[in-house]
């Protein structure tokens, strides 16, 4: 399974765009020296200057405009609906904003590592969009249906190739293979029977028959899983804890009462494609929530 790039802010957007990404100080000179006194003081026109654009936030000195900001809520909220969510204002602004961050922390990092989008990269990608989707009406078409001008199209195109080649980069230094347990496991969902069960164990019964009359369709498998994949923490710890042929003590948890057991090692496996997407995907939100904590992030009023 290759490595996805989920984007909930721009869905639309974001299924045009995998259609056609593929492996893809001041020097004022010396002070001037007075040597005569004006008998007349010359009237001063002021210097128009550029009213600030408002921003949204900004990251690192880098601002995401409001109007920017507005236009992918109102995309949001209009996507939301066409699902038949309802969601608040608050949640709404909030996942946004959140994402637009995202987003601009990895358009920083790529051109922190020399990847700049010009121009000709932007057009190559319109262009194969649009052969894509039947023809640049059909484009203009979706555009328009989805909020862009041409010049916001564009513009979020270009964030995305950089935020997009960044996120493949973080995906790419996950190694394949990982050291990875092969587990099976008796679930009950009551102390007293997880108890029992474990007193069996005590007593000398075999894991798998014991685990098969408790779940005679998957019999307790598990199958094998690296470090980082599970999202029950507790039940990763205590899996790798145990060496081929121990079981563990009872692990509650709101799914139930877990007794595990390990069947194998390996400390070098090669990962399911399930299992590295996953490590990806956490390999990415790792990096994102490193560089949120090391970076200067400022909110509107």
């Amino acid at each position: 399974m290759a490595f996805s790039i989920p984007k909930h802010i721009l869905a639309p957007l974001t299924f045009l765009i995998t259609l056609a990404l593929t492996a893809c100080g001041l020097d004022l000179g010396p002070v001037p020296t007075l040597t005569s006194i004006p008998t007349s003081i010359p009237t001063l026109i002021p210097t128009p200057t550029e009213t600030p654009v408002p921003q949204a936030a900004s990251v690192n000195g880098e601002g995401i405009p409001a109007v920017e900001f507005e236009a992918e809520l109102a995309r949001y909220q209009q996507d939301q609906a066409s699902l038949g969510n309802t969601v608040s204002l608050e949640t709404a602004t909030q996942a946004v904003l959140n994402d637009m961050i995202d987003g601009l922390l990895l358009e920083q990092g790529a051109a922190a590592n020399g990847f700049i989008v010009d121009d000709t990269t932007v057009q190559s990608r319109i262009d194969a969009l649009t052969t894509q989707v039947g023809g640049a009406d059909a484009l203009a078409a979706w555009e328009s249906a989805h909020g862009y001008t041409d010049a916001d199209f564009r513009s979020a195109l270009h964030h995305q190739i950089a935020s997009a080649w960044m996120r493949d980069q973080i995906a790419a230094s996950v190694s394949s293979t990982a050291e990875q347990v092969h587990v099976k496991q008796i679930l009950l969902y009551n102390a007293g029977e997880a108890q029992q069960a474990l007193g069996f164990l005590q007593a000398g019964w075999n894991f798998d028959d014991l685990a098969a009359q408790y779940d005679p369709v998957t019999k307790g498998e598990l199958g094998w899983f690296p470090r980082g994949y599970l999202p029950a923490q507790d039940i990763e710890e205590a899996a790798f804890s145990l060496q081929p042929g121990q079981y563990s003590v009872i692990i509650q948890d709101d799914t139930g009462y877990h007794i595990l057991y390990v069947v194998e090692r390996d400390p070098a496996r090669l990962l399911s494609p399930d299992a590295l997407l996953t490590l990806q995907e956490r390999a990415v939100q790792s990096w994102l929530t490193q560089q949120r904590n090391k970076s200067s992030i400022l909110f509107a009023p």
